[in-house]
């Protein structure tokens, strides 16, 4: 059972239990099982989520971008918690300067058990393949400017307002960069059925 093996204390099982973090875990669409070994694909599936909950946000009607992030690294403990074990926070809009140009990635986590790093990009709009280009782009620039020998591919995961799984599935399906499309919810009621 996952809240003995991390160690939850009463407040944070309870959580994911009004959450129902057993029908989001391992949810995520992504080309894991294309892109990485099978052990680590299996690994990285089931640290997805697909909705990720943000309920201790405080967001407004019209969240952009920017204030998802804000928000989330202020509360970057809570975020830690529900990106589940193993994730440890390197920055946000993390600097990639790539063929003299500047780049930023929204959040940079490395995963101590996969070993590699995670970009993750937020977007408050609904999935758009397009938005895989740039992300891939982070990734190779981490796997390049970062990355030490021993530390394997960079994961990216791109977490939506809304996404259409068909649309995500088909824009995943030939790309070799290990990637992970999932949607984020603000509140408990908007994520649950």
């Amino acid at each position: 059972m996952r809240a003995l093996a991390e160690c939850w204390p009463r407040e944070e099982f309870v959580h994911q239990i009004e959450t129902r973090l057993h029908e989001r875990s391992a949810r995520a669409v992504t080309n894991f099982a294309a892109t990485l070994p099978p052990g680590d694909s299996d690994l990285a599936q089931q640290l997805t989520k697909d909705p990720y909950v943000f309920d201790f946000l405080a967001l407004t009607d019209r969240r952009s971008e920017r204030e998802l992030e804000t928000q989330l690294v202020t509360h970057v403990q809570k975020f830690l918690l529900e990106l589940g074990q193993g994730f440890a926070f390197v920055g946000e809009q993390v600097r990639l300067e790539i063929g003299n140009d500047e780049f930023f990635a929204d959040l940079l986590f490395y995963h101590l058990t996969l070993r590699c790093y995670v970009v993750i990009e937020l977007k408050a709009t609904a999935f758009d393949p397009g938005f895989l280009g740039r992300l891939g782009m982070y990734m190779a620039a981490v796997d390049d400017l970062l990355a030490v020998p021993g530390d394997k591919p960079t994961i990216g995961l791109l977490l939506c307002k809304t996404k259409n799984n068909v649309v995500a599935e088909y824009a995943l399906r030939d790309y070799s960069a290990p990637i992970g499309v999932a949607e984020w919810k603000s509140a408990i009621t908007n994520s649950l059925p």
